[in-house]
């Protein structure tokens, strides 16, 4: 397989974890958390989700690499995995516009960091 075809695999699989509303909900929640992310039961208590059920959702988005956890004593926190999300915005961006990159250039400009703001999806 190369390294292109997988990279498509990953992609394939990393936009399946987002194409479930609860899993999406909790992946841009985590975004907005920053790096300091939120403890398992928070984010299921946030998103009316019982912890069980928030545990699956959790490791889907481990798994393709959205996101990481990391265990603190009884707890487990989990923050986005900003390598893996650059990743997948790279390879949905990365032959944009066939060599006119001025037509995605505003892109960016459309992303507003406003921590005031609710999540919505």
């Amino acid at each position: 397989m190369t390294n292109n075809l997988a990279t498509q695999v990953w992609a394939v699989d990393a936009l399946g974890a987002l194409a479930h509303e609860t899993r999406l909900g909790v992946f841009r929640m985590l975004v907005k958390a920053g790096p300091e992310g939120m403890i398992a039961g928070a984010i299921a208590e946030h998103q009316g989700v019982p912890p069980s059920t928030m545990s699956h959702h959790l490791a889907t988005l481990e798994r393709a690499g959205l996101v990481q956890s990391q265990r603190e004593s009884r707890l487990i926190r989990y923050r986005t995995d900003y390598a893996g999300m650059r990743r997948l915005l790279t390879f949905l961006m990365q032959d944009c516009c066939e060599g006119a990159p001025e037509m995605c250039a505003d892109l960016i400009g459309g992303i507003t960091c406003n921590a005031d703001q609710p999540v919505t999806v």
